[in-house]
């Protein structure tokens, strides 16, 4: 059976959903995240919708920098190594295709930067 690849909105959606409900529940990140969003998930999905069709779609539709809200989270590589993980897996469950594998791509560079920013700024 043939998965979407993520090439509309309402499916770049789903993705950020279902990888954010699989965050919430996870053992590892979810103090974290909880932590940092509270009460205001409603936000930082909206933000997150615009963030990967940015990416993906080469739509802008988000502004802004996304590496100083992590600047100072209290995170190691194994927090960068699950969140990799969980991304991964919720776009092996739900996609296939060069958007999907862009995606993954994206990810796994993503989070090499910001480990090392964070490991720069925190030997300062």
């Amino acid at each position: 059976m043939n998965k979407p690849d993520l090439d509309t909105i309402e499916l770049v959606r789903l993705m950020v959903d279902k990888f954010y409900t699989k965050v919430r529940k996870d053992e590892l990140l979810a103090p974290i995240f909880e932590e940092r969003i509270g009460d205001h998930w409603k936000e930082h999905l909206e933000k997150m919708y615009k963030f990967w069709q940015t990416i993906l779609h080469d739509e802008h539709t988000y502004y802004g920098s996304p590496f100083p809200p992590h600047a100072n989270m209290p995170v190691e590589q194994k927090h960068f190594d699950r969140w990799l993980e969980l991304f991964n897996q919720n776009l092996n469950e739900l996609f296939e295709g060069p958007l999907k594998e862009e995606a993954s791509w994206r990810a796994q560079k993503m989070a090499q930067m910001f480990m090392y920013k964070i490991e720069y700024l925190r030997n300062q």
